[in-house]
């Protein structure tokens, strides 16, 4: 069996992050270690009010004690990172744990619809995309992909000679392959394009859009990737489940008279996911 890690923090009520993350790609039949970076009662979209413990300086001893253990990882995964100092660790967590053929997939968690969200800056997008540097594979949505490069921000009519070139510039940084998402061309449909350094090929793929907004769909999508790649599963075809089975979460949402407006239910359609995985 596989094992991974996956880096993020950990919101009590609230379907984003790690509680997203470890029942989708335990699912897949991965094993699912976390190192959670924070402790929240609800996610931040619950306006004020909610709880906040930081575990930053958690992490130095967990990892040490990951290395006594000699406990090895096939896949090292990041979400939300909340300092300029949990970067660093997972700079270190990527140096101390990673081998020859360990995966580094990050996702640049930082903001969407062109603004930063609460707290980050442009020096903290810089930094991430020095981090980003050290990964295989790299997913930021436009925005975020923006502010790492330090280019404008572009929501809707760019072609595709545009998102080639800002897939380009992402592995510049150092990534073997980037991803953007929530590219479209058009208004009925959204979806992925991917670029592989390595081969010098592109990859698209579109679903219908759906006229809904969710919390924590990058963190199904980017949970779900992982886990089809870790299945043995080419780039190409992970990122057509990961984008297949999050539109599959968002319609089901819909289609429930009392689905939570804080996340989607993802819940509902892992068996979904499964058949897509064993397609």
């Amino acid at each position: 069996m596989k094992r991974i890690v996956t880096v993020q923090d950990i919101s009590c009520v609230g379907k984003c992050s790690l509680t997203v993350a470890l029942p989708i790609i335990s699912a897949m039949g991965v094993e699912t270690a976390v190192l959670p970076t924070a402790v929240l009662s609800t996610h931040t979209a619950f306006k004020e009010g909610f709880t906040f413990r930081d575990l930053t300086e958690d992490i130095t001893p967990i990892t040490n004690h990951w290395k006594a253990e000699k406990i090895g990882f096939d896949a090292i995964y990041t979400g939300y990172l909340g300092s300029f100092e949990q970067l660093r660790l997972v700079e270190k967590l990527i140096t101390d744990f990673c081998s020859e053929n360990t995966l580094v997939f990050i996702d640049p968690v930082m903001g969407d619809y062109g603004q930063l969200y609460k707290g980050f800056t442009p020096d903290f997008a810089k930094a991430m995309a020095t981090l980003c540097g050290k990964a295989d594979i790299v997913v930021p949505n436009m925005t975020e992909a923006a502010y790492m490069l330090d280019i404008p921000y572009c929501d809707h009519g760019y072609d595709r000679a545009y998102v080639q070139d800002v897939l380009k510039k992402l592995t510049a940084l150092g990534a073997k392959c980037a991803v953007l998402t929530g590219v479209s061309f058009e208004d009925s449909k959204v979806g992925v394009m991917a670029y592989d350094s390595v081969t010098d090929e592109y990859f698209e793929y579109y679903n219908d859009r759906v006229d809904a907004a969710y919390h924590g769909t990058g963190d199904v999508f980017a949970s779900t990737c992982v886990g089809a790649l870790m299945n043995g599963k080419p780039l190409p075809t992970a990122l057509r489940i990961a984008a297949d089975y999050t539109a599959d979460c968002i319609r089901a949402t819909e289609d429930d008279p009392n689905g939570n407006w804080y996340g989607v239910n993802f819940e509902t359609v892992i068996p979904d996911l499964l058949h897509l995985l064993n397609a």
